[in-house]
């Protein structure tokens, strides 16, 4: 299954649970617009302008579970994976651990970095960093480049600044 890659920016992942907020964070990122989204079939991608010399090209892919085996078809040529949570529901925690562990585990992703993007946190019961990456075991990866952000795609909080970190991991990594 190849996908075709018309930029040569590098090719960032967006994985998460449904209903994490993967397709309303991209639209917002690459248009400034809250967009209605509905679950996402397959994937969407697009090509996010950080900067005059940066680029990325952000794909990000359907999170529901009949979707998830397609994870690893998207995972060539990833120079990142962004695992978007959303942090004001806690009782998906431990689904969410399963999945991003699964994902990981991928011998692609051997030496990716990874960004986590706790979203939502407009939201008045979110979950701070702190206790989201200790759900996700996040320290655990300590063979890994990681880093973990508060967002909320519906607000448009932190994620330009999440991005350019984004980027950043890449050209350290």
């Amino acid at each position: 299954m190849g996908l075709a890659h018309s930029s040569n920016s590098p090719q960032v992942i967006v994985m998460g649970l449904d209903s994490a907020g993967k397709s309303t964070l991209l639209a917002r990122l690459l248009t400034g617009q809250v967009m209605e989204t509905s679950p996402t079939i397959g994937f969407n991608v697009g090509t996010l302008d950080l900067d005059k010399k940066t680029s990325l090209t952000v794909w990000d892919v359907g999170g529901q579970k009949s979707m998830r085996p397609n994870w690893k078809f998207y995972l060539d040529d990833c120079k990142a994976l962004v695992f978007v949570v959303d942090s004001s529901d806690p009782t998906r925690m431990p689904e969410a651990q399963k999945a991003l562990k699964k994902v990981l585990g991928d011998e692609k992703l051997r030496r990716i970095p990874l960004m986590v993007l706790a979203n939502k946190k407009d939201l008045p019961n979110s979950m701070t960093i702190r206790e989201v990456s200790r759900q996700l075991d996040l320290n655990s990866y300590s063979d890994r480049l990681w880093e973990i952000q508060a967002c909320s795609a519906l607000k448009g909080l932190g994620l330009q600044q999440a991005f350019m970190s984004v980027s950043k991991l890449i050209k350290k990594s």
